[in-house]
């Protein structure tokens, strides 16, 4: 009986099976150290991170191109649809906002004053877009290679900004057919649109992140975009909507002029059509334009790099 009851003693091949002890993680990271080994996609330091980024210039502005002539290539009007969409969305906010709700009120030029501010919002509203699908919509390449994921947002912003400029020729012959005539001031376009880009460069980086970790942003975005432009000033002047005689509280009006957006659109209105005067921009206005661009493109880019190595994982 007691034999029965009695477990067995161990035998050797039992022994051999028993898990052995996990090593020790210090042990494991003095032995990568011994031998030079380092975290595969570990975060570089910053000015580490800035080098690397600057090395593959040529591939940021090569993938930027490369999505640029992707974009429109199974339409048959192909590159021509980069000039049609601003014009198109244009048309109909002229029909909306300047005719059924007369906002052209009081705003001279109202058809340049209309098609800029729709020109300059679309390339701050695309490279949003852009910025918050560069990783979520990227993930095999962002898998598959080793490069500073920043990239991926700065070439997109390009991307859009490529695509403004081309479309700034349509803006030009506008401006001439509705007798707005060239000046010295054009050149102040080059100045609040290198702003405009590092501003939405930064804010693409912060959404690239966001975007990364919750990918229903891409489908939130929209809507909080659309509430952005209506209060941007894209279809109305800020400045006749909120003078003395709006009703409004006196807040109001300088609140919304230092909304970033309103300060690029007002910087190129301000550029590109005389009768927009410097009475209609906001207080310190170059000042507001800096300050825009360096916290967002500054705290954006520091922002999007503390996450580096957990972009493309899980």
């Amino acid at each position: 009986m007691s034999q029965v009851l009695d477990p067995p003693p161990p035998t050797q091949a039992s022994a051999q099976a028993a898990p052995a002890p996990a090593p020790d993680p210090d042990d494991l990271a003095a032995l990568a150290a011994r031998h030079g080994l380092s975290v595969s996609g570990a975060r570089p330091s910053l000015p580490e991170y800035v080098r690397q980024l600057w090395a593959r210039r040529h591939f940021i502005g090569a993938f930027s191109t490369a999505k640029l002539t992707a974009q429109y290539s199974q339409a048959k009007l192909g590159q021509v649809w980069q000039v049609m969409t601003p014009l198109l969305n244009a048309a109909v906010y002229y029909f909306i906002f300047g005719m059924l709700m007369n906002t052209s009120r009081g705003v001279e030029d109202f058809v340049p004053f209309l098609v800029t501010g729709v020109f300059v919002w679309t390339f701050t509203q695309s490279s949003v877009m852009a910025g918050t699908r560069a990783i979520s919509g990227n993930l095999g390449l962002v898998r598959a290679l080793h490069f500073p994921r920043a990239a991926l947002p700065v070439s997109f912003c390009l991307q859009q900004l490529q695509q403004l400029l081309f479309s700034m020729g349509a803006l030009i012959v506008i401006l001439l057919a509705f007798g707005v005539p060239p000046g010295p001031s054009w050149l102040l376009a080059v100045p609040a649109l290198t702003l405009q880009f590092v501003f939405n460069t930064g804010l693409a980086m912060v959404m690239a992140r966001v975007g990364s970790k919750i990918p229903d942003m891409a489908q939130l975005m929209p809507f909080l975009l659309r509430t952005w432009m209506y209060a941007s000033g894209v279809m109305f002047s800020i400045h006749h909507m909120t003078g003395p005689d709006s009703g409004l509280p006196s807040w109001v009006g300088p609140l919304l002029q230092a909304n970033p957006a309103v300060v690029y659109i007002d910087l190129m209105r301000f550029a590109l059509i005389d009768s927009f005067g410097g009475g209609m921009l906001p207080d310190h206005v170059w000042a507001l334009a800096l300050g825009w661009a360096l916290v967002a493109g500054i705290g954006g880019f520091i922002y999007f790099w503390k996450a580096e190595e957990t972009y493309g994982r899980g």
